[in-house]
C-alpha cells in the first residue's frame, strides 16, 4: 500500500477538503458524536487553515487526516469557541495574541485502515508538529482525549492547568473529558520526549521523503511532502 502524506491549503483544494470532512465525521459518528465544534466546517473558508492529509496513492482516499487552524479576528480556535461558555478565562488567556500569532492542530482523524498498517494518530500528531516553524507561530493549541494524552505530551505540549478543572472539562458531550494543551516553544519542544523530538526534528529537516513502515497489515510505503504550499494567485 502506498500513501502519501502531504499538505493543502482548506480553501485551494475543495475536493480534498471535502474528503476529509466526510471521514471526520464518519469517524465521529462511529463514536456517537454528531455535535462538536471541531466538526463545524465554517473553518473551511479560511484562508489560514491548512490541512495534514493521509492520501491514498491508489484511488485518492483520504484515510486519515488534521487541520491547523491558524487564530485571527474573524476566525476564532475551535477549542476557545468549545469551552468559552465553561470557562470564561479563555477569552483573556487568548486576548494578548495578534492575528495569525497562534493556532490549534485540531480535526485529527484517521481509519482502522491505516492503523493496521502501523500508521496510528501518532503519525498525525508528529507531522503536524513538525510543519509548525514554516508558519512562525507563537503557540499552538490543542484539545486531547484522555487516550491521546500522553501522546499529546510526547511531543511537547503541556497541560494548561489555569483553564477549567486543571485543565480539563466535558467536551464535546457529558461524560467526555478533554484537556486543554499548549507548545509554547514550537522550536525547541524541550518538554518533548527525545526520540519524538529527533523523530520530529527529522522530519523538518528532510520535508520531502519516502519511508517504509510495517504493521500487523503488512508494509506501507509513505512518500512524506511537508513544504506547505503558498497561496493561490
Amino acid at each position: 500500500m502506498k500513501v502519501r502524506v502531504r499538505i493543502v491549503r482548506a480553501i485551494d483544494d475543495i475536493e480534498a477538503t471535502e474528503k476529509y470532512i466526510f471521514g471526520h465525521h464518519k469517524v465521529l459518528e462511529s463514536y456517537g458524536i454528531t455535535k462538536v465544534t471541531s466538526a463545524d466546517r465554517s473553518w473551511a473558508l479560511n484562508p489560514h487553515v491548512y490541512l495534514i492529509l493521509f492520501e491514498s496513492m491508489e484511488d485518492l482516499r483520504i484515510l486519515g487526516g488534521g487541520r491547523i487552524q491558524l487564530r485571527t479576528e474573524n476566525f476564532p480556535l475551535p477549542f476557545e469557541l468549545a469551552i468559552k461558555e465553561i470557562d470564561p478565562k479563555i477569552i483573556d488567556y487568548l486576548s494578548v495574541f495578534k492575528d495569525l500569532e497562534v493556532a490549534e492542530y485540531c480535526g485529527l482523524w484517521n481509519s482502522r485502515e491505516v492503523a493496521g498498517y502501523g500508521i496510528g494518530s501518532i503519525y498525525l500528531v508528529r507531522v503536524g508538529i513538525a510543519i509548525l516553524p514554516q508558519l512562525n507561530l507563537k503557540k499552538l493549541f490543542g484539545l486531547s482525549s484522555p487516550v491521546t494524552l500522553s501522546i499529546s505530551k510526547s511531543v511537547g505540549y503541556e497541560v494548561i492547568s489555569m483553564l477549567g478543572d486543571n485543565g480539563s472539562f466535558y467536551y464535546p458531550k457529558e461524560g467526555l473529558i478533554a484537556t486543554a494543551l499548549e507548545i509554547n516553544d514550537i522550536d525547541e519542544l524541550s518538554h518533548a520526549q527525545d526520540t519524538e523530538r529527533a523523530y520530529i526534528f527529522d522530519l523538518r529537516k528532510k520535508i520531502n521523503f519516502n519511508t517504509i513502515e510495517s504493521g500487523p497489515k503488512g508494509e506501507m510505503e509513505l512518500q512524506f511532502e511537508l513544504q506547505i504550499p503558498k497561496p493561490d494567485k
